[in-house]
Protein backbone atom coordinates (compact mmCIF):
# COMPACT_ATOMS: atom_id res chain seq x y z
CA UNK A 1 0.00 0.00 0.00
CA UNK A 2 2.42 2.69 1.04
CA UNK A 3 4.92 1.68 -2.41
CA UNK A 4 1.01 2.47 -4.69
CA UNK A 5 0.67 5.30 -2.55
CA UNK A 6 4.35 6.69 -3.53
CA UNK A 7 3.48 5.84 -7.09
CA UNK A 8 0.72 7.77 -7.45
CA UNK A 9 2.54 10.83 -5.26
CA UNK A 10 5.52 10.67 -7.90
CA UNK A 11 3.57 10.32 -11.10
CA UNK A 12 -0.09 11.97 -10.41
CA UNK A 13 -0.78 12.43 -6.74
CA UNK A 14 -0.79 16.19 -6.18
CA UNK A 15 -1.68 17.89 -2.71
CA UNK A 16 -4.82 20.57 -3.34
CA UNK A 17 -4.07 23.43 -1.25
CA UNK A 18 -4.18 27.30 -1.99
CA UNK A 19 -1.24 29.37 -1.66
CA UNK A 20 -2.03 32.64 -0.48
CA UNK A 21 -0.28 36.05 -0.10
CA UNK A 22 0.21 38.91 1.90
CA UNK A 23 -0.18 42.86 -0.47
CA UNK A 24 0.20 45.74 1.99
CA UNK A 25 -0.92 48.27 0.30
CA UNK A 26 0.94 51.73 0.93
CA UNK A 27 0.32 54.45 3.23
CA UNK A 28 -2.14 56.95 1.42
CA UNK A 29 -2.47 60.71 2.78
CA UNK A 30 -0.87 59.29 5.71
CA UNK A 31 -3.49 56.47 6.30
CA UNK A 32 -2.81 52.89 6.23
CA UNK A 33 -5.38 50.86 4.12
CA UNK A 34 -5.44 47.15 5.64
CA UNK A 35 -3.93 43.82 4.42
CA UNK A 36 -5.70 42.43 1.47
CA UNK A 37 -5.16 38.55 0.85
CA UNK A 38 -5.61 37.27 -2.33
CA UNK A 39 -5.54 33.88 -3.11
CA UNK A 40 -2.69 32.50 -5.80
CA UNK A 41 -5.15 31.61 -8.74
CA UNK A 42 -6.41 35.45 -8.49
CA UNK A 43 -2.90 36.82 -8.73
CA UNK A 44 -2.45 34.80 -12.25
CA UNK A 45 1.25 33.47 -11.25
CA UNK A 46 3.02 30.96 -13.59
CA UNK A 47 2.35 27.07 -12.20
CA UNK A 48 5.61 26.45 -10.28
CA UNK A 49 6.14 30.56 -9.15
CA UNK A 50 7.82 30.41 -5.48
CA UNK A 51 6.74 33.69 -3.88
CA UNK A 52 8.39 35.87 -1.29
CA UNK A 53 7.33 37.83 1.83
CA UNK A 54 6.92 41.35 1.93
CA UNK A 55 10.83 41.14 3.48
CA UNK A 56 12.44 39.97 0.72
CA UNK A 57 13.52 42.77 -0.50
CA UNK A 58 14.12 45.18 2.48
CA UNK A 59 16.65 47.49 0.83
CA UNK A 60 14.29 48.87 -1.53
CA UNK A 61 10.98 49.18 0.83
CA UNK A 62 9.01 47.36 -1.70
CA UNK A 63 7.49 43.81 -1.77
CA UNK A 64 8.61 41.14 -3.88
CA UNK A 65 5.33 41.35 -6.20
CA UNK A 66 6.26 44.57 -6.88
CA UNK A 67 9.96 43.53 -8.37
CA UNK A 68 8.46 40.06 -9.68
CA UNK A 69 7.92 41.19 -13.03
CA UNK A 70 10.86 43.71 -13.13
CA UNK A 71 13.50 43.37 -16.09
CA UNK A 72 16.61 43.59 -13.96
CA UNK A 73 20.32 43.97 -15.49
CA UNK A 74 23.65 43.94 -13.76
CA UNK A 75 27.58 43.60 -14.56
CA UNK A 76 27.90 40.30 -14.52
CA UNK A 77 31.58 40.41 -14.53
CA UNK A 78 33.89 42.07 -12.02
CA UNK A 79 33.82 46.05 -12.39
CA UNK A 80 37.29 47.28 -13.79
CA UNK A 81 39.30 47.36 -17.25
CA UNK A 82 39.34 43.87 -18.41
CA UNK A 83 38.97 43.30 -22.31
CA UNK A 84 35.73 42.10 -22.05
CA UNK A 85 32.55 42.88 -19.81
CA UNK A 86 29.40 41.03 -19.92
CA UNK A 87 26.18 42.84 -18.76
CA UNK A 88 23.43 40.14 -18.11
CA UNK A 89 19.35 41.32 -18.68
CA UNK A 90 16.63 39.24 -17.43
CA UNK A 91 12.90 39.74 -17.98
CA UNK A 92 10.00 39.99 -20.41
CA UNK A 93 11.40 43.83 -21.09
CA UNK A 94 14.71 42.35 -22.81
CA UNK A 95 13.04 42.99 -26.03
CA UNK A 96 12.47 46.35 -25.84
CA UNK A 97 16.29 47.01 -24.77
CA UNK A 98 17.35 45.44 -27.81
CA UNK A 99 14.88 47.56 -29.59
CA UNK A 100 16.01 50.83 -27.95
CA UNK A 101 20.23 49.97 -28.22
CA UNK A 102 19.76 48.03 -31.96
CA UNK A 103 16.76 49.40 -33.78
CA UNK A 104 15.81 48.40 -37.09
CA UNK A 105 17.76 45.16 -36.79
CA UNK A 106 16.26 41.78 -36.77
CA UNK A 107 16.28 39.82 -33.46
CA UNK A 108 18.91 37.75 -32.78
CA UNK A 109 19.03 33.89 -33.23
CA UNK A 110 18.57 31.92 -29.84
CA UNK A 111 21.22 30.97 -28.11
CA UNK A 112 23.73 32.52 -31.31
CA UNK A 113 25.89 35.11 -30.57
CA UNK A 114 25.37 37.73 -33.11
CA UNK A 115 27.53 41.22 -33.65
CA UNK A 116 25.15 44.31 -33.55
CA UNK A 117 26.36 47.82 -32.92
CA UNK A 118 24.84 49.17 -29.88
CA UNK A 119 23.58 52.62 -30.31
CA UNK A 120 22.63 55.28 -27.51
CA UNK A 121 18.59 55.34 -27.13
CA UNK A 122 18.45 59.11 -26.98
CA UNK A 123 21.18 60.14 -29.87
CA UNK A 124 21.63 56.96 -32.22
CA UNK A 125 23.75 58.72 -33.96
CA UNK A 126 26.32 57.80 -30.70
CA UNK A 127 27.23 54.54 -30.94
CA UNK A 128 27.98 52.67 -27.97
CA UNK A 129 30.10 49.83 -28.70
CA UNK A 130 30.22 46.91 -30.99
CA UNK A 131 29.15 43.87 -28.98
CA UNK A 132 27.88 40.04 -29.25
CA UNK A 133 24.77 39.63 -28.30
CA UNK A 134 23.11 36.52 -27.10
CA UNK A 135 19.28 35.95 -26.64
CA UNK A 136 18.79 32.75 -24.54
CA UNK A 137 14.88 31.65 -24.13
CA UNK A 138 12.62 31.17 -21.55
CA UNK A 139 12.15 29.10 -19.68
CA UNK A 140 15.71 27.02 -20.24
CA UNK A 141 17.86 29.68 -19.15
CA UNK A 142 19.57 30.46 -15.57
CA UNK A 143 16.81 32.24 -14.40
CA UNK A 144 14.15 30.39 -15.94
CA UNK A 145 13.38 34.01 -17.51
CA UNK A 146 14.42 35.10 -21.44
CA UNK A 147 17.95 36.68 -21.06
CA UNK A 148 19.34 38.65 -23.17
CA UNK A 149 23.35 39.04 -22.78
CA UNK A 150 25.88 41.91 -24.29
CA UNK A 151 29.12 41.30 -24.42
CA UNK A 152 30.88 44.66 -24.85
CA UNK A 153 34.49 45.96 -24.62
CA UNK A 154 35.70 46.16 -21.08
CA UNK A 155 36.95 49.49 -20.89
CA UNK A 156 35.84 52.37 -18.22
CA UNK A 157 33.79 54.53 -20.27
CA UNK A 158 31.87 51.73 -22.60
CA UNK A 159 30.77 49.91 -19.46
CA UNK A 160 29.55 53.23 -17.88
CA UNK A 161 28.11 53.98 -21.32
CA UNK A 162 25.94 50.60 -21.60
CA UNK A 163 25.17 50.90 -18.21
CA UNK A 164 23.55 53.75 -17.99
CA UNK A 165 21.76 53.52 -21.91
CA UNK A 166 19.87 50.34 -20.61
CA UNK A 167 18.09 52.27 -18.05
CA UNK A 168 17.21 55.20 -20.43
CA UNK A 169 15.50 52.22 -22.41
CA UNK A 170 11.54 52.89 -22.10
CA UNK A 171 9.72 49.77 -21.69
CA UNK A 172 6.12 49.04 -20.64
CA UNK A 173 8.37 46.64 -18.41
CA UNK A 174 10.15 48.35 -15.35
CA UNK A 175 13.72 48.22 -16.04
CA UNK A 176 16.40 48.43 -12.84
CA UNK A 177 19.47 47.77 -12.08
CA UNK A 178 19.29 44.04 -9.98
CA UNK A 179 19.77 43.57 -6.09
CA UNK A 180 22.86 41.48 -5.13
CA UNK A 181 21.86 38.15 -5.51
CA UNK A 182 18.86 38.59 -7.46
CA UNK A 183 19.66 36.70 -10.53
CA UNK A 184 19.96 33.26 -7.95
CA UNK A 185 16.83 34.34 -6.43
CA UNK A 186 15.07 34.22 -9.49
CA UNK A 187 16.40 30.92 -10.35
CA UNK A 188 15.16 29.35 -6.98
CA UNK A 189 12.14 31.35 -7.58
CA UNK A 190 11.70 29.96 -11.01
CA UNK A 191 12.53 26.45 -9.75
CA UNK A 192 15.72 26.54 -11.72
CA UNK A 193 17.66 25.76 -8.41
CA UNK A 194 16.64 24.78 -4.92
CA UNK A 195 17.76 26.07 -1.76
CA UNK A 196 20.36 23.37 -1.44
CA UNK A 197 22.03 24.63 -5.00
CA UNK A 198 22.01 28.02 -4.29
CA UNK A 199 24.03 27.22 -0.93
CA UNK A 200 26.86 25.65 -3.69
CA UNK A 201 26.75 28.62 -5.62
CA UNK A 202 27.56 30.79 -2.59
CA UNK A 203 30.42 28.46 -1.74
CA UNK A 204 31.55 28.17 -5.70
CA UNK A 205 32.29 32.07 -5.59
CA UNK A 206 33.84 31.80 -1.98
CA UNK A 207 35.63 28.93 -2.91
CA UNK A 208 39.99 29.58 -2.79
CA UNK A 209 41.41 26.05 -3.05
CA UNK A 210 40.74 23.43 -5.37
CA UNK A 211 38.95 20.81 -2.60
CA UNK A 212 36.60 23.99 -1.83
CA UNK A 213 36.09 24.32 -5.49
CA UNK A 214 35.22 20.48 -5.77
CA UNK A 215 33.31 20.29 -2.53
CA UNK A 216 30.98 23.37 -3.86
CA UNK A 217 30.21 21.18 -7.05
CA UNK A 218 29.42 18.21 -5.67
CA UNK A 219 26.66 20.59 -4.04
CA UNK A 220 25.91 22.22 -7.11
CA UNK A 221 25.09 19.07 -9.13
CA UNK A 222 21.22 18.68 -7.94
CA UNK A 223 22.05 15.25 -7.01
CA UNK A 224 21.12 15.62 -3.28
CA UNK A 225 18.23 17.55 -3.62
CA UNK A 226 16.56 14.70 -5.58
CA UNK A 227 17.78 12.34 -3.22
CA UNK A 228 15.94 14.64 -0.37
CA UNK A 229 13.00 15.20 -2.17
CA UNK A 230 12.41 11.09 -2.81
CA UNK A 231 13.06 10.67 0.52
CA UNK A 232 10.16 13.50 1.31
CA UNK A 233 7.77 11.57 -0.64
CA UNK A 234 8.48 8.93 0.51
CA UNK A 235 7.68 10.15 3.78
CA UNK A 236 5.00 11.61 2.90
CA UNK A 237 3.24 8.37 1.04
CA UNK A 238 3.65 6.45 4.55
CA UNK A 239 1.84 9.26 6.43
CA UNK A 240 -1.03 9.45 3.85
CA UNK A 241 -1.22 5.55 4.71
CA UNK A 242 -1.33 5.98 8.19
CA UNK A 243 -3.80 9.03 8.09
CA UNK A 244 -6.05 6.74 5.70
CA UNK A 245 -5.76 4.40 8.95
CA UNK A 246 -6.95 6.88 11.16
CA UNK A 247 -10.12 8.04 9.02
CA UNK A 248 -11.54 5.15 7.30
CA UNK A 249 -10.96 2.47 9.53
CA UNK A 250 -14.40 1.84 10.64
CA UNK A 251 -15.47 2.32 7.42
CA UNK A 252 -13.25 0.84 5.61
CA UNK A 253 -11.01 -2.77 5.28
CA UNK A 254 -7.34 -2.56 4.80
CA UNK A 255 -5.48 -5.23 4.23
CA UNK A 256 -2.89 -4.65 6.58
CA UNK A 257 -3.21 -4.33 10.31
CA UNK A 258 -2.38 -0.99 12.48
CA UNK A 259 0.82 -2.91 14.06
CA UNK A 260 1.98 -4.59 10.31
CA UNK A 261 1.37 -1.49 8.78
CA UNK A 262 3.52 -0.16 11.03
CA UNK A 263 6.52 -2.58 10.67
CA UNK A 264 5.63 -1.97 7.11
CA UNK A 265 6.51 1.83 7.12
CA UNK A 266 9.64 1.60 10.02
CA UNK A 267 11.55 -0.97 7.48
CA UNK A 268 11.62 1.42 4.87
CA UNK A 269 12.49 4.12 7.31
CA UNK A 270 15.76 1.96 8.28
CA UNK A 271 17.67 2.33 5.41
CA UNK A 272 16.69 6.37 5.48
CA UNK A 273 18.27 6.77 8.82
CA UNK A 274 21.13 4.86 7.75
CA UNK A 275 21.81 7.02 4.50
CA UNK A 276 21.07 10.39 6.85
CA UNK A 277 23.87 9.00 8.60
CA UNK A 278 26.26 8.70 6.10
CA UNK A 279 25.10 12.27 4.78
CA UNK A 280 25.93 13.72 8.07
CA UNK A 281 29.37 12.44 8.22
CA UNK A 282 29.94 14.14 4.70
CA UNK A 283 28.80 17.17 6.11
CA UNK A 284 31.82 17.24 8.55
CA UNK A 285 34.30 16.27 5.89
CA UNK A 286 32.57 19.09 3.91
CA UNK A 287 32.68 21.83 6.62
CA UNK A 288 36.53 21.29 6.73
CA UNK A 289 37.05 21.61 3.79
CA UNK A 290 35.16 24.99 3.57
CA UNK A 291 35.85 26.91 6.72
CA UNK A 292 39.79 25.47 6.59
CA UNK A 293 41.68 22.71 8.56
CA UNK A 294 42.73 24.45 12.02
CA UNK A 295 46.11 23.03 13.01
CA UNK A 296 48.03 23.99 16.35
CA UNK A 297 51.30 23.87 16.39
CA UNK A 298 52.16 22.67 19.94
CA UNK A 299 55.42 22.15 22.31
CA UNK A 300 57.90 23.58 24.60
CA UNK A 301 59.30 27.05 24.05
CA UNK A 302 62.76 27.03 21.09
CA UNK A 303 61.17 23.57 19.60
CA UNK A 304 61.11 25.63 16.41
CA UNK A 305 57.07 25.75 15.74
CA UNK A 306 57.50 29.52 14.44
CA UNK A 307 60.31 28.23 12.34
CA UNK A 308 58.45 25.75 10.87
CA UNK A 309 55.66 28.30 10.45
CA UNK A 310 57.99 30.54 8.60
CA UNK A 311 58.84 27.58 6.31
CA UNK A 312 55.59 26.37 5.75
CA UNK A 313 54.17 29.72 4.18
CA UNK A 314 57.34 31.34 3.16
CA UNK A 315 57.20 34.38 5.09
CA UNK A 316 58.26 36.10 8.15
CA UNK A 317 54.91 35.17 9.45
CA UNK A 318 55.97 34.75 13.40
CA UNK A 319 59.13 36.25 15.31
CA UNK A 320 61.78 33.59 15.79
CA UNK A 321 64.50 33.92 18.68
CA UNK A 322 66.71 32.07 20.64
CA UNK A 323 65.39 33.47 23.87
CA UNK A 324 62.41 31.01 25.32
CA UNK A 325 58.56 32.71 25.34
CA UNK A 326 58.61 34.97 22.54
CA UNK A 327 55.86 34.13 21.09
CA UNK A 328 52.90 35.29 23.72
CA UNK A 329 49.61 35.68 21.63
CA UNK A 330 48.43 33.05 18.99
CA UNK A 331 49.76 33.71 15.59
CA UNK A 332 47.07 32.47 12.64
CA UNK A 333 48.26 32.02 8.78
CA UNK A 334 46.04 30.28 6.37
CA UNK A 335 48.15 28.81 3.34
CA UNK A 336 46.83 25.98 0.40
CA UNK A 337 48.56 22.67 1.16
CA UNK A 338 47.61 20.49 -2.03
CA UNK A 339 44.34 21.94 -2.53
CA UNK A 340 43.42 21.93 1.30
CA UNK A 341 42.92 25.16 3.09
CA UNK A 342 44.67 25.18 6.27
CA UNK A 343 44.96 27.92 9.26
CA UNK A 344 47.99 27.07 10.94
CA UNK A 345 48.36 28.34 14.54
CA UNK A 346 51.52 29.58 16.09
CA UNK A 347 50.95 28.96 19.92
CA UNK A 348 53.30 29.89 22.47
CA UNK A 349 55.65 27.77 24.56
CA UNK A 350 53.93 25.45 27.08
CA UNK A 351 56.77 25.34 30.33
CA UNK A 352 55.53 25.66 33.83
CA UNK A 353 58.54 27.57 35.75
CA UNK A 354 58.09 30.01 38.51
CA UNK A 355 59.92 32.45 36.60
CA UNK A 356 57.45 32.96 33.67
CA UNK A 357 55.14 35.86 34.11
CA UNK A 358 50.84 36.42 33.93
CA UNK A 359 51.48 37.59 29.97
CA UNK A 360 53.32 34.42 29.29
CA UNK A 361 51.22 31.69 31.20
CA UNK A 362 48.13 33.90 29.32
CA UNK A 363 49.64 32.47 26.09
CA UNK A 364 50.16 29.56 27.38
CA UNK A 365 46.51 28.67 28.55
CA UNK A 366 45.44 30.19 24.71
CA UNK A 367 47.62 27.73 23.31
CA UNK A 368 46.02 24.74 24.97
CA UNK A 369 42.64 26.22 24.69
CA UNK A 370 43.62 26.60 20.69
CA UNK A 371 44.86 22.96 20.23
CA UNK A 372 41.80 21.74 21.96
CA UNK A 373 39.47 23.54 19.42
CA UNK A 374 41.88 22.18 16.53
CA UNK A 375 40.97 19.63 13.84
CA UNK A 376 45.15 18.54 13.82
CA UNK A 377 47.84 18.76 16.73
CA UNK A 378 50.98 18.70 15.49
CA UNK A 379 53.52 18.46 18.54
CA UNK A 380 57.24 19.87 18.46
CA UNK A 381 58.91 17.87 21.18
CA UNK A 382 61.67 19.78 22.57
CA UNK A 383 65.47 18.24 21.28
CA UNK A 384 68.05 18.68 23.60
CA UNK A 385 71.55 18.34 24.47
CA UNK A 386 73.16 18.59 28.03
CA UNK A 387 76.65 17.73 27.75
CA UNK A 388 76.85 16.15 24.46
CA UNK A 389 73.78 13.85 25.12
CA UNK A 390 70.60 14.33 22.88
CA UNK A 391 66.94 13.04 24.12
CA UNK A 392 63.41 14.04 23.42
CA UNK A 393 61.21 16.15 25.99
CA UNK A 394 57.77 14.74 26.09
CA UNK A 395 55.46 17.23 27.76
CA UNK A 396 52.19 14.82 29.08
CA UNK A 397 49.73 17.51 28.88
CA UNK A 398 50.93 18.06 25.57
CA UNK A 399 50.17 14.67 24.84
CA UNK A 400 47.14 14.29 26.03
CA UNK A 401 45.61 17.64 24.32
CA UNK A 402 47.11 15.51 20.77
CA UNK A 403 45.15 12.34 22.28
CA UNK A 404 41.71 14.44 22.13
CA UNK A 405 42.73 15.77 18.72
CA UNK A 406 40.92 13.73 15.74
CA UNK A 407 44.05 13.66 14.09
CA UNK A 408 48.48 14.52 15.76
CA UNK A 409 51.54 14.82 13.77
CA UNK A 410 54.51 14.57 16.12
CA UNK A 411 57.50 16.54 14.34
CA UNK A 412 61.23 16.38 15.64
CA UNK A 413 63.10 19.37 14.37
CA UNK A 414 67.05 20.31 14.30
CA UNK A 415 67.45 17.09 13.02
CA UNK A 416 70.56 18.28 11.42
CA UNK A 417 72.50 18.81 14.70
CA UNK A 418 72.40 14.58 15.80
CA UNK A 419 74.63 12.21 14.84
CA UNK A 420 72.11 9.90 16.12
CA UNK A 421 68.85 10.74 14.53
CA UNK A 422 67.61 6.99 13.60
CA UNK A 423 67.75 5.76 17.58
CA UNK A 424 65.91 9.06 18.39
CA UNK A 425 63.54 8.32 16.06
CA UNK A 426 62.96 4.93 17.23
CA UNK A 427 62.71 6.19 20.50
CA UNK A 428 60.20 8.98 20.12
CA UNK A 429 58.04 6.19 18.03
CA UNK A 430 58.46 3.96 21.39
CA UNK A 431 57.05 6.46 23.53
CA UNK A 432 54.44 7.73 21.48
CA UNK A 433 53.11 3.72 21.57
CA UNK A 434 53.53 4.18 24.98
CA UNK A 435 52.09 6.93 26.16
CA UNK A 436 49.08 7.30 23.05
CA UNK A 437 48.58 3.49 22.56
CA UNK A 438 46.51 2.33 19.81
CA UNK A 439 46.75 5.70 17.97
CA UNK A 440 50.00 6.64 18.13
CA UNK A 441 51.02 9.80 15.59
CA UNK A 442 53.20 9.49 12.84
CA UNK A 443 56.80 10.77 13.67
CA UNK A 444 58.74 13.05 11.23
CA UNK A 445 62.07 14.81 11.74
CA UNK A 446 63.18 17.58 10.24
CA UNK A 447 65.29 20.88 10.11
CA UNK A 448 64.23 24.36 9.35
CA UNK A 449 67.40 25.79 9.13
CA UNK A 450 68.27 23.48 6.14
CA UNK A 451 64.92 24.29 4.60
CA UNK A 452 66.08 27.99 4.59
CA UNK A 453 69.61 27.67 3.93
CA UNK A 454 69.80 24.24 1.37
CA UNK A 455 68.72 23.50 -1.37
CA UNK A 456 68.09 20.34 -3.24
CA UNK A 457 64.77 18.69 -3.79
CA UNK A 458 63.51 18.70 -0.21
CA UNK A 459 66.08 20.32 2.33
CA UNK A 460 65.20 19.83 5.40
CA UNK A 461 62.48 17.12 4.82
CA UNK A 462 59.75 19.63 4.99
CA UNK A 463 58.69 18.91 1.65
CA UNK A 464 57.91 14.78 3.10
CA UNK A 465 56.02 16.64 6.31
CA UNK A 466 53.66 18.61 3.86
CA UNK A 467 52.87 14.91 2.10
CA UNK A 468 52.47 13.21 5.66
CA UNK A 469 49.75 16.43 5.81
CA UNK A 470 48.33 15.83 2.84
CA UNK A 471 47.46 12.10 3.23
CA UNK A 472 45.93 12.81 6.51
CA UNK A 473 43.77 15.81 5.33
CA UNK A 474 42.69 13.14 2.68
CA UNK A 475 41.81 10.47 5.31
CA UNK A 476 40.22 13.02 7.40
CA UNK A 477 37.98 14.48 4.47
CA UNK A 478 37.49 11.13 3.35
CA UNK A 479 33.73 9.84 2.42
CA UNK A 480 34.04 6.78 0.21
CA UNK A 481 32.87 6.64 -2.93
CA UNK A 482 29.48 8.76 -2.79
CA UNK A 483 31.87 12.23 -3.48
CA UNK A 484 28.66 14.39 -3.92
CA UNK A 485 28.20 13.76 0.41
CA UNK A 486 30.94 16.40 0.43
CA UNK A 487 28.20 18.96 -0.30
CA UNK A 488 25.84 18.61 2.97
CA UNK A 489 26.44 21.74 4.65
CA UNK A 490 25.91 22.64 8.20
CA UNK A 491 22.62 24.00 7.69
CA UNK A 492 21.34 20.75 5.99
CA UNK A 493 23.09 18.43 8.54
CA UNK A 494 21.53 20.52 11.31
CA UNK A 495 17.98 19.74 9.56
CA UNK A 496 19.02 16.41 8.72
CA UNK A 497 19.77 15.86 12.39
CA UNK A 498 16.19 16.70 13.33
CA UNK A 499 14.76 14.73 11.06
CA UNK A 500 16.43 11.75 12.63
CA UNK A 501 15.24 12.59 15.79
CA UNK A 502 11.48 12.72 14.40
CA UNK A 503 12.08 9.41 13.21
CA UNK A 504 13.20 7.80 15.67
CA UNK A 505 10.64 8.86 17.39
CA UNK A 506 8.16 7.35 14.94
CA UNK A 507 10.32 4.35 15.60
CA UNK A 508 9.57 4.13 19.18
CA UNK A 509 6.13 4.93 18.69
CA UNK A 510 5.89 1.41 16.78
CA UNK A 511 7.35 -0.29 18.42
CA UNK A 512 4.45 -0.26 21.06
CA UNK A 513 2.98 -2.57 18.65
CA UNK A 514 -1.19 -3.02 18.89
CA UNK A 515 -0.58 -0.10 21.75
CA UNK A 516 0.96 2.69 19.05
CA UNK A 517 -0.66 5.75 18.70
CA UNK A 518 -1.40 5.92 14.86
CA UNK A 519 -1.65 10.04 15.33
CA UNK A 520 1.11 10.26 17.03
CA UNK A 521 3.39 8.45 14.60
CA UNK A 522 1.56 10.49 11.79
CA UNK A 523 2.63 13.88 13.48
CA UNK A 524 6.26 12.58 13.44
CA UNK A 525 6.50 11.60 9.99
CA UNK A 526 5.37 15.04 9.08
CA UNK A 527 7.56 17.06 11.20
CA UNK A 528 10.42 14.61 9.38
CA UNK A 529 9.16 15.56 6.06
CA UNK A 530 9.04 19.02 6.74
CA UNK A 531 12.76 19.12 7.80
CA UNK A 532 13.79 17.53 4.11
CA UNK A 533 11.37 19.92 2.76
CA UNK A 534 13.13 22.69 4.58
CA UNK A 535 16.14 21.20 3.10
CA UNK A 536 15.09 22.22 -0.95
CA UNK A 537 13.12 24.84 0.08
CA UNK A 538 10.01 22.79 -1.38
CA UNK A 539 6.95 22.36 0.29
CA UNK A 540 5.80 24.12 3.28
CA UNK A 541 9.46 25.42 3.96
CA UNK A 542 8.91 28.17 6.62
CA UNK A 543 12.74 29.06 6.62
CA UNK A 544 13.62 29.97 2.95
CA UNK A 545 13.56 33.46 3.50
CA UNK A 546 15.75 33.13 6.23
CA UNK A 547 18.54 30.89 4.08
CA UNK A 548 18.44 33.14 1.11
CA UNK A 549 18.87 36.07 3.42
CA UNK A 550 22.33 34.73 4.53
CA UNK A 551 23.32 33.25 1.16
CA UNK A 552 22.66 36.58 -0.19
CA UNK A 553 24.42 39.07 2.56
CA UNK A 554 27.62 37.56 1.12
CA UNK A 555 26.67 39.23 -2.05
CA UNK A 556 27.87 43.06 -1.76
CA UNK A 557 25.23 44.87 -3.17
CA UNK A 558 26.39 46.86 -6.36
CA UNK A 559 25.57 50.76 -5.58
CA UNK A 560 24.60 51.81 -9.11
CA UNK A 561 25.75 55.40 -9.01
CA UNK A 562 28.56 54.71 -7.82
CA UNK A 563 29.77 51.92 -9.83
CA UNK A 564 29.17 54.35 -12.82
CA UNK A 565 31.37 56.78 -10.80
CA UNK A 566 34.34 53.85 -10.77
CA UNK A 567 33.81 53.21 -14.50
Amino acid sequence: MIQNALTKAKYGGRLSFTRRFLLVAPLISGTALKPIHYAASKLNLPPGTRTFSQNSFQTTGHTSLDHEYDTIYALSTTPGRAAIAIIRISGAGWWDIYQALCPHRPPPTPRKATLRDLLDPSDTNNVLDSALVLHFPAPKTVTGEDILELHIHGGHATVKAVLAAIGQCRSKHTIRYAEAGEFTRRAFQNDRLDLGQVEALSDALSAETEQQRRAAMRGNSGKLGRIYEEWRQLLLAARGELEALIDFSEDQHFDESPAELMRNVTSQIGPILEAIRRHQKGSRCGELLKRGIRISLLGPPNAGKSSLLNVIVDREASIVSEEAGTTRDIVEVSVDIGGYLCVFADTAGLRSSSSIGGVEQEGIRRAKAKAKDSDLVRLSPLSNRPRQSWYIHSDLESLNIAAEAEQAIVVLNKCDSTRDLGTLLENTKTKMDHLLPGRSPPVVSISCRDAEQSGGLDPGNIGTLLDILQTTFGTMTNVGDDLDLLGVSERQSQLLSTCTEHLERFKDEALQGEECDIVVAAEHLRAAAACLARITGRGEAGDVEEVLGVVFEKCVPIDVPQLLEQC
